[in-house]
């Protein structure tokens, strides 16, 4: 049986997916939850909110995901990060979960992923828990309901947690797979119930179509001023560096949490929700985020809250420190409706420095954005990807290696080109530690990261006066009213100044080491941007 509104001629049947059991179309949020309860996949918290585990797999599985090997993306494919599967081994693997999903109920969202009307891509997500087609809700555009009625999918995404693949018979690494097939356009997810492989695996794909179409793909949140479209920001950084706090500015207009767009022209999100941390949030620091837990059909994953009372805890990191909340964009009061923006005026690259020795705010000249772009340094924070439990150093090139399907250069030369075109000025910000590196300093302290950037958008610390740091050569503030003058100078902050310089050598070099294998690729002033 089949519930729900949809195109007629767009069944799951007339794609050839048959022999279901119940196949719910397009259900709204209410219906989501209830279903969700009711089948048993998590419990209803205060407010309405959604309070559900995500079992095993409480973070992204990236060494299980691939990229079916066909002639049409053989040369653009970067295959050093993206593992190839053989399109045979792909199609025995899609029989067998269709043939597994038989008798099963499934539910099924049409969505867009793009506020560009003229760039947006329109997706399907076939999905067998209730909760992540709520999740995806929120986290892709919904169409207007008349829309439904003549909808037809770009790609399908089918997820379904509960089959194991065959690694001898499907050619992948384990039991679990997210792989994506440019040629049938298709994406398999299987045994995981991680709901962020969702969103990300449609990341990855806009990763790939954008820019040939001469967009640039951002893994990166976006605000613009108050009533003021064209003076916008980006935020580019990995999963816990800030991307979604910093761009929850109450005094500008949020245009999104996470993946964007920079076309000809301006800045759009690719989603309509957000997928915020929660570990340790506060309602001091993000009153906003922290609200959206106690709102109706806020998804809450992995969260220990009290049986009886249903009080969240946000310090507890026993099931995971990737502790996160979904939400629609609207549930922020100062969200873009439109999820547009205009060619940002300032281009953040946010950075969780674990070895305590980059400052809180430095300017880059374009040539240096590039260079730090391309290196993509920061920390895995704990509980985002399976396996890390303590910040991890590492280069995650275009700040999001893990989503990107072209080589690095190609969103490299975008960036650069756009930069250029538009003369958007350039900032690495620093959100990890001071006073010593992990384990002996301290986080960054918001308030004043806050203070950085706030002046940095509305244009008062390019007034100050600049020292040129020694280690990297870009600019950093030697002042500004309301921040510490010693974060500004991390050296200062460490009490054994030997040990910094130490320190502050072993990540010069380990930035070099990185960097060389993009030398043969980058113009002359990006090389003579590397350390020197």
């Amino acid at each position: 049986m089949n519930f729900g509104r949809v195109n007629p001629a767009q069944t799951l049947d007339a794609q050839g997916i048959t022999g279901l059991g119940e196949v719910h179309y397009n259900l709204i949020e209410p219906a989501l939850v209830e279903a969700a309860v009711k089948r048993g996949e998590g419990r209803l918290g205060r407010g309405g909110a959604f309070l559900c585990s995500t079992g095993a797999f409480t973070g992204r599985s990236p060494k299980d995901k691939f990229v079916v090997r066909t002639p049409s993306v053989e040369d653009t494919i970067w295959w050093e990060n993206n593992a190839p599967m053989d399109p045979a081994a792909f199609d025995r693997l899609h029989a067998d979960m269709l043939e597994h999903m038989k008798g099963r109920t499934y539910f099924v969202q049409d969505l867009f992923a793009g506020a560009d009307p003229e760039l947006r891509l329109d997706v399907r997500m076939v999905t067998e828990l209730a909760w992540h087609g709520l999740f995806i809700r929120h986290m892709l555009r919904r169409p207007e309901r008349a829309e439904l009625d003549s909808f037809v999918p770009d790609w399908t995404v089918i997820n379904c947690p509960s089959f194991k693949a065959d690694p001898a018979r499907h050619g992948c690494r384990t039991d679990t797979v997210i792989v994506l097939n440019f040629e049938r356009k298709l994406i398999l997810i299987a045994n995981t119930e991680y709901a962020g492989e969702n969103k990300k695996s449609v990341f990855t794909l806009l990763n790939y179509i954008l820019p040939g179409k001469g967009v640039m793909a951002m893994h990166c949140s976006a605000n613009h001023a108050l009533g003021d479209t064209d003076d916008a920001a980006v935020f580019f950084g990995l999963s816990g560096t800030g991307k979604t706090t910093l761009s929850a500015d109450p005094s500008r207009t949020l245009i999104g949490d996470d993946e964007h767009g920079w076309s000809d022209r301006g800045t759009f999100n690719f989603e309509g929700g957000c997928y915020a941390k929660t570990i340790n949030l506060s309602a001091e620091a993000e009153p906003e985020i922290y609200a959206t837990t106690s709102k109706f059909a806020t998804v809450v994953e992995n969260m220990v809250y009290d049986e009886e009372t249903l009080e969240l805890d946000f310090n507890d990191d026993s099931l995971t420190a990737n502790t996160r909340c979904a939400y629609p964009l609207d549930y922020i009061s100062n969200a873009s409706e439109s999820g547009l923006g205009g060619h940002p005026k300032n281009v953040i690259m946010l950075t969780c420095d674990a070895f305590g020795v980059l400052p809180p705010i430095a300017r880059l000249t374009p040539a240096q954005a590039m260079y730090h772009f391309l290196s993509g340094f920061t920390s895995k924070v704990a509980g985002t990807e399976r396996g890390v439990t303590e910040p991890q150093p590492t280069f995650s090139t275009c700040f999001g290696a893990p989503f990107m399907p072209r080589r690095p250069e190609v969103y490299g030369k975008l960036l650069q080109e756009k930069i250029a075109k538009h003369g958007a000025t350039c900032w690495l910000v620093n959100t990890g530690w001071t006073g010593g590196a992990y384990g002996t300093g301290k986080r960054m302290p918001i308030k004043a990261t806050r203070a950085l950037l706030t002046a940095a958008l509305d244009g008062s610390l390019s007034g100050v006066q600049f020292r040129r740091d020694p280690n990297f050569g870009f600019e950093v503030p030697v002042e500004l009213h309301g921040v510490d003058a010693k974060l500004l100078d991390p050296r200062s902050t460490w009490a054994d100044p030997a040990a910094y310089d130490q320190q502050a050598k072993k990540l010069v070099e380990m930035f070099a080491n990185n960097f060389a294998q993009y030398v043969p690729f980058i113009d002359a002033d990006v090389k003579a941007a590397a350390i020197g």
